[in-house]
C-alpha cells in the first residue's frame, strides 16, 4: 500500500491559470532576495557546442540550452537516459511496461520492447529528436505493428561513457539537417584530459553503481595515459546487469491478470578507447572506437492467457548493438578564408534484434516465433570552416560553413517458425534502402558590445533509394527530394548579464524506409499494408522569445515558444477498402497528414542563499494541436514543475527535488484513434527525491538517491497511451515506487 504522498496546492492542477503566474510570483521572490545578499559562489561559464556548431557560452546562443555534465552526471543520481530528463523543462523519456503479444499487423502494436524509447522534446518525440554521439548520428527509431512485437528504440548509449550532454530545444535543421524538427541531444563521451591531473601520465577512474528500482548493478573502468607531450589515450569498459524495471502493480499471477512486471534480465557490455594526437601546429587528431552492446530476456507471463486454451507460454529476447569507428581532425590555419578547418568522418553500425516465442493450442499444443533484426549502416563526413574577422570599430563577424554528407543503408529481415497461413517467412517489411543526404550550410554571426545578429542557412539533398529483393513481394518505391532551412537568431545584452534572445528557424525530416514501402498482406483477413511514392518531408516553421539574467546570487531563464508543423507522417492510416472484403480488402498506408500547432512556456531558475545553499525551478508547459483535423496532439506530455534545494556541508552534498506534474485533461486526449477511444487520463502527481554525496577524500566519492520518497503511486502519460480507463491492469503501468540508487567512484 503506498504511503501518504505530498500534495500541492489544488490550483496547481490547472497547468495554463496557475502554473505561470506561480513562476512569475517564485523569479519575483528570488529577484527580492537578491538584493539581501552580497556574495555568490564564482562559477565558469558554460560552454556549448550543439547550439551553433562551435564552442560559445550558453548566454550567447539564442536558443534554450541545458547542458548536463560533472556532477550532474553523478551515476548515484542519472543511471540511464531517463534520469536526464528528470529536472529539463518539456522533456521525457518513454519506458512503457513490457506487454506484448507474438500477434501482428497493422491493427496490433508492442508495447515495450523498446526499452527507454528516446527523448520527448517540446511535444516531439521519435526520430524527430536528433541524437548524436561525438557528432555522429544515433540509428533511427523503428516502431510499427506490422513488425510483432518487436520494436526498436534508441537507447544506444551507455552513460558510463558520456561525460557531457547538451539539449538544444527548437528546431535545428539550419545546422544539422533532418530530424531536428524538435531539436537535439548531443552526447559527447569522455576524453583523456578529463581525468588527466596536471603532471599526470596515467590515471583513471573506476566506478561502481546500483539501483533498487530495476535491481541493476554495474562496474566501470577507465584507463587514461599521456606518454609525451603529442599524445593522450583513453580505454574504458562498463558491465551492467539489471531486471524489470519496478512497478505499483500487486498482482503477480501467471497469466494476463498480472500487473506486477515480468521478469526480466538484461545485461550491458560497453567499450570505448580513444587516441588523441596533437603534433603541434595548431592540429589535434581524435580517433575514437566505441561499442555498446545490450540484450535482454523476459518471461512474458501477461501474454498468457488465463484459461487452458490460447497462449500458454510467451517468452522474448532482445539485443541491440552499436560500433563506432570515428575521426575528428582540428587544424589551425589562419589563412584568409579560415582560422580553424575541422573534419570529421565516422563509420557506423547498428544491428537490432528481438525474437519472440509462444507456445499455445489451437487446439492441440503448437508452437511459433517471430525473430526480427533491423540493420542500420552509416557513413558520414563533415568538414567545417570558422573564420572571426573584425568590421570597423564595433561590430565582428563570425562565420562557420562546410559541407556534411551521409550514407546510410537500411535492411530488415523477418524469420521465425509456425508462420500465419498468410505469409511465408523469410520476409522483409520494406526492401532494403540507400539513403544519401548532401548538405552546404553557413552561419554568420556579427556581433557588438549589446547585439549578435546570427543568420544561418543549410541546403539539404536527399535520395532514399530502394532496392528491389525476393524477400519483398512490392514494387519498391524511391524517393528524392532537397529542403532549405533558414533560420536567424538574435540577442541584445542591455546590462552586462541580461540577455534578450528570440530565433526563427524551419526545420524538415526525410521520411523513413518503412514509411515509403511499409509491407504487411493479410489478404484472407481482408487488410494490408502498401508503399507510397508520394510522401512529403515533414515541415516546420518555429518561433522562440526568451531572456536570460544573472543578478548577483540570482540566475533565471523564460522562454516561450510556438511552432507549425506540416505534412506530419502517419504511419498506418486506412486510405481504401473495407475489413471483410477479400476482393477489396482494407488498406493501410503512410501519409502526410495536415498540420500541427505547438506552442509553450519555460523557465528556469537558480538562488544561491550564500556560498553553500542553492535554490532551483523549472518548469515546463506545452500545448499541440492538429489544426486540420482540430484534435489534440497525443504526443504532448502534462505541465510539469520541479522545485530543487541544494546544499554544502563540508566533504558533504546535500540535495532534495520536489516535482509536481499535472493531470492529463480529456480535453487534452485526442480520443478519435479507436485504440485510445476510452483512453487512461493519469491524475496529477507529486514526488520527492533526495541525493547525497560524501567526498571521502580527495579522489574517492560516495552519492546515493532515494527517488519517490512517499512511495507515490502515479502514471507516467508517455507510457500508458492506448491503455483504456477501465484496464483491470492499469496498475502494470505504473512507475516506480520508493527506490534507492548508490554510486562509489574514485579517480586515481
Amino acid at each position: 500500500m503506498a504511503a501518504p504522498h505530498l500534495k500541492l496546492p489544488h490550483s496547481l492542477s490547472r497547468p495554463r491559470q496557475a502554473f505561470s503566474p506561480l513562476c512569475l510570483a517564485c523569479l519575483a521572490l528570488m529577484a527580492g532576495s537578491a538584493q539581501a545578499q552580497t556574495s555568490a559562489p564564482t562559477t565558469l561559464r558554460e560552454v556549448v557546442v550543439s547550439g551553433s556548431r562551435s564552442e560559445r557560452a550558453i548566454e550567447d546562443v539564442p536558443a534554450s540550452v541545458d547542458v548536463i555534465t560533472g556532477e550532474d552526471l553523478d551515476p548515484a543520481r542519472v543511471q540511464d537516459i531517463r534520469d536526464l530528463a528528470r529536472d529539463i523543462p518539456n522533456m521525457s523519456v518513454r519506458r512503457a511496461a513490457q506487454r506484448f503479444s507474438a500477434v501482428n499487423g497493422p491493427q496490433v502494436g508492442s508495447n515495450g520492447r523498446e526499452g527507454n524509447a528516446g527523448f520527448n522534446l517540446r511535444g516531439l518525440d521519435g526520430n524527430r529528436v536528433l541524437l548524436t554521439v561525438d557528432g555522429i548520428r544515433v540509428p533511427r527509431e523503428l516502431t510499427s505493428g506490422v513488425f510483432g512485437s518487436a520494436s526498436f528504440g534508441r537507447d544506444y548509449y551507455d552513460l558510463g561513457l558520456i561525460s557531457r550532454v547538451e539539449i538544444v530545444r527548437g528546431a535545428s535543421s539550419a545546422l544539422y539537417g533532418s530530424d531536428g524538427l524538435a531539436g537535439m541531444v548531443a552526447m559527447f563521451t569522455t576524453e583523456p584530459k578529463d581525468l588527466l591531473k596536471p603532471g599526470q601520465a596515467f590515471g583513471g577512474r573506476v566506478g561502481l553503481k546500483a539501483s533498487s528500482d530495476d535491481n541493476s548493478r554495474g562496474v566501470g573502468v577507465t584507463l587514461v595515459g599521456q606518454p609525451s607531450d603529442t599524445l593522450q589515450w583513453l580505454g574504458s569498459v562498463q558491465l551492467g546487469r539489471s531486471e524489470a524495471l519496478d512497478n505499483m502493480g500487486e498482482n503477480h499471477a501467471l497469466n494476463s491478470d498480472r500487473t506486477a512486471p515480468n521478469p526480466q534480465k538484461d545485461k550491458s557490455v560497453s567499450a570505448l578507447g580513444k587516441v588523441v594526437l596533437t603534433p603541434g601546429g595548431g592540429q589535434r587528431h581524435t580517433l575514437a572506437l566505441e561499442h555498446v552492446d545490450k540484450s535482454g530476456e523476459v518471461e512474458a507471463y501477461s501474454g498468457r492467457t488465463a484459461t487452458a486454451t490460447g497462449t500458454l507460454d510467451l517468452d522474448g529476447t532482445t539485443d541491440m548493438q552499436r560500433t563506432r569507428l570515428s575521426w575528428d581532425g582540428r587544424f589551425k590555419l589562419g589563412t584568409a578564408w579560415a582560422d580553424e578547418l575541422r573534419a570529421t568522418v565516422g563509420y557506423q553500425q547498428a544491428e537490432s534484434q528481438e525474437l519472440a516465442s509462444e507456445l499455445r493450442t489451437s487446439p492441440a499444443p503448437t508452437s511459433r516465433s517471430r525473430d526480427v533484426a533491423y540493420t542500420e549502416k552509416l557513413w558520414q563526413g563533415v568538414l567545417q570552416a570558422e573564420k572571426t574577422r573584425a568590421l570597423g570599430a564595433d561590430w565582428s563577424q563570425k562565420l562557420v560553413y562546410g559541407v556534411d554528407v551521409s550514407v546510410s543503408k537500411m535492411d530488415n529481415l523477418v524469420t521465425g517458425t509456425g508462420a500465419p497461413g498468410y505469409e511465408t517467412y523469410p520476409l522483409k517489411r520494406f526492401p532494403p534502402t540507400r539513403e544519401t543526404n548532401s548538405a552546404l550550410f553557413v552561419q554568420s554571426e556579427f556581433a557588438t558590445e549589446h547585439w549578435s545578429v546570427i543568420p544561418a542557412l543549410r541546403y539539404d539533398r536527399f535520395d532514399l533509394k530502394a532496392e528491389s529483393h525476393p524477400l519483398y513481394p512490392l514494387q519498391p518505391a524511391s524517393l528524392s527530394d532537397s529542403a532549405l532551412s533558414p533560420k536567424l537568431g538574435v540577442i541584445f545584452r542591455p546590462a552586462s548579464e541580461l540577455n534578450l534572445f528570440a530565433n526563427v528557424a524551419a526545420g524538415f525530416k526525410a521520411p523513413s524506409a518503412l514509411q515509403l514501402n511499409n509491407n504487411f498482406q493479410n489478404i484472407p483477413a481482408s487488410y494490408r499494408t502498401i508503399p507510397n511514392p508520394n510522401l512529403k518531408p515533414e515541415t516546420s516553421r518555429t518561433l522562440e522569445l526568451g531572456a536570460r539574467d544573472k543578478v548577483g546570487p540570482v540566475q533565471w531563464e523564460a522562454a516561450v515558444f510556438s511552432g507549425r508543423y506540416k505534412d506530419f507522417i502517419d504511419e498506418l492510416v486506412p486510405v481504401s477498402g473495407t475489413a471483410g472484403n477479400p476482393a477489396n480488402p482494407l488498406t493501410y498506408q503512410a501519409i502526410n497528414r495536415g498540420q500541427v500547432r505547438l506552442s509553450g512556456f519555460e523557465l528556469k531558475g537558480k538562488l544561491a542563499l550564500g556560498a553553500a545553499t542553492d535554490l532551483r525551478l523549472a518548469y515546463g508547459q506545452t500545448k499541440g494541436k492538429d489544426t486540420r483535423l482540430g484534435v489534440p496532439l497525443n504526443s504532448v506530455n502534462p505541465a510539469r514543475l520541479v522545485l530543487g534545494v541544494d546544499h554544502r556541508v563540508g566533504d558533504w552534498r546535500l540535495g532534495a527535488s520536489l516535482a509536481h506534474t499535472a493531470k492529463k485533461s480529456m480535453s487534452d486526449i485526442n480520443t478519435t484513434t479507436p485504440n485510445i477511444a476510452n483512453q487512461f487520463a493519469p491524475p496529477s502527481y507529486t514526488t520527492l527525491d533526495l541525493r547525497a554525496s560524501w567526498q571521502l577524500n580527495r579522489s574517492t566519492r560516495l552519492s546515493a538517491a532515494l527517488h519517490n520518497v512517499t512511495d507515490r503511486k502515479y502514471w507516467e502519460w508517455g507510457n500508458v497511451i492506448g491503455v483504456a480507463a477501465n484496464s483491470p491492469v492499469l496498475d502494470a503501468y505504473t512507475a516506480p515506487g520508493r527506490a534507492i540508487s548508490v554510486a562509489l567512484v574514485t579517480d586515481f
